[in-house]
Formats: structure tokens, sequence, C-alpha cells
């Protein structure tokens, strides 16, 4: 009969709440991992939707339904009694640990998720950050990697992009090309700025609006430097910028203009000594480089 007594008090005291607490964890988990993946495919759809990158997709879904999954682990071991707050507090320490050990990276990754959030560039773009230029490959949480102009692959931690100056020569569909031409101060002003019309005029890649600017900009030591101001496709900025400086110098050279460049006069006196005179300074002018 104690025997009977102590087995049924066993099953109403002890086995019947351990397995109500069982289905009850049971019964969280499932819930609750469904209402996680019913998150998570929210989540998802609002960052398509709002053209968000897709490493960046990919990440937020994770670390959404890791966060989320781990709410509901502790949930449902709190339902059996188990204290997790001593495992809340190991988790949060071991975050700690972890976020000390891996600053660097941990800027860098931050860095990351607030390059693919705010989009200085995308892929394809032509880019100067971090003293690298080039066009974006890649954009990846912890790095970025550029193709340079002459062919090679740069690999820039993410960290540093973020905390420097960011310039985006893709940005925008059109671009001013700024050229610098000088002239002798004894040549035409006018048949220089004609010849310099002409040549604009006649390239097609040059934009009719706005239109290109040709004023003499400066009256330097040994020259009359013209500004000259076309604009063009981002794309065509290059080869209308090489062009254009081809053309100008063959022209001048056809039409008598010059384009002073330093030189050094030495005089010689009556004893045979040779005297110089300074400088002349440089009337060569050549591009400003702003590609």
């Amino acid at each position: 009969m104690f025997t009977s007594l102590m087995g049924e008090n066993f099953i109403s005291l002890v086995l019947l709440p351990l397995l109500l607490n069982v289905a009850i964890a049971i019964g969280i988990l499932i819930v609750g991992w469904a209402i996680t993946k019913l998150i998570v495919k929210g989540v998802e759809r609002y960052l398509v939707k709002a053209k968000t990158d897709d490493l960046l997709v990919r990440f937020a879904t994770t670390v959404v339904n890791m966060t989320l999954s781990l709410i509901v682990i502790i949930a449902a071991l709190s339902s059996l009694g188990i204290n997790t707050t001593s495992l809340v507090a190991l988790i949060g320490a071991a975050g700690l640990a972890v976020g000390l050990a891996l600053q660097d990276s941990l800027k860098n990754f931050a860095s990351g998720v607030m390059l693919m959030l705010q989009r200085p560039f995308t892929t394809g773009d032509f880019v100067e950050a971090a003293g690298a230029r080039g066009v974006v490959e890649e954009v990846s949480l912890f790095t970025s990697t550029l193709h340079t102009p002459d062919n090679r692959k740069v690999i820039v931690p993410n960290g540093e992009i973020y905390s420097g100056v960011i310039t985006n020569y893709s940005a925008y569909a059109t671009r001013r090309i700024d050229m610098v031409f000088g002239i002798g101060y004894d040549d035409d002003i006018r048949k220089a700025r004609q010849i310099i019309q002409e040549i604009l005029e006649n390239d097609e890649r040059v934009l009719k609006e706005p239109g290109p600017i040709v004023a003499v900009g400066e009256l330097a030591d040994s020259s009359v430097n013209f500004q000259v101001r076309p604009w063009v496709k981002t794309e065509d900025y290059l080869g209308v910028k090489y062009d254009v400086t081809e053309k100008i110098k063959v022209e001048f050279d056809a039409n008598g203009i010059s384009i002073p460049y330093p030189q050094m006069d030495v005089h010689l006196d009556g004893g045979g000594r040779s005297q110089e005179s300074g400088d002349q300074g440089s009337g060569k002018r050549g591009l400003g480089n702003q590609e």
C-alpha cells in the first residue's frame, strides 16, 4: 500500500508536471519557430522590396532568425524550470569577450553594413576611396574589392573606406572635363579660342547643354592660359579628354600658335664666361587630374 501511494504521488507530483512542462516546451518551440519563419520571410520581403543589397538581405535575415531562435530556445528551457539567467549572462560575457578580441573586424563589419545601407557606391561604379581607385567589383561585409585601370585587384577593408572620403566618379550621368592650355603672349588669343571652340563643336561627344566654357583664366609668367571646360557623358570622360588634348596640340602647331615650355637663355660675355638667365617658367599646360 505504501509503495502504491508513493507511486501515485510520484506520478501526480513529479512525472505529470514534468510531462506537462515538456509538452509546453515543445509547443513553445513549434509555435516559436513557426512565428520566427513568418517574421524572417516578412523581413526578407521588405528588404527585397526596398531594393537592398542581396548580401545585406541574407545577413539581416540570418541575424533575425538566429536572434528569434535563441529567444525561443531560452523560453522553452525556462518552461522546463531551468534557470536561464546564468545562461543569458554567459552568452553576454562570451559576446563581450569576442567583441573585444575582434574590434577591427567588427569595425569593418559595421562599416560594411553601413555601406550597404547608405549605398555611396554600388557594383560597377568607378570610385576613389582609402587611397585606392578603381571599378567596384564586390562589396562584402568586411571588405570591398576594386578593379584598377591597370588591371589590379585591390581589396580594401570597409572600415578604412567608411571612415574616409569616398569619391564616386560614376554617381552622375555627366561630368565636366577641366583642362588648361597655355599659349605665348605674342600669339593671337582670338584665333586660339576659335581653334579650341571648333574642336569642341566638331566632337559629337561634347554636350551642347550645358555648353563648353573656353575662357582666358590666367595671365601666367610666360603664357596666357585658357580654361577649357566641356561637359560629356561620364563614360566618355577619358576619351574626350585625351582626344581634345591631342587635337589642340596638332591644330596649334598647324596654325603657328606656340605652347611655351621651360627654357634657359645662355649669354656669353667678352671673356668667354657664360651668364645664365633664370628659368622662363613653364607655359606647358596639361589637364587637371580630374578623372
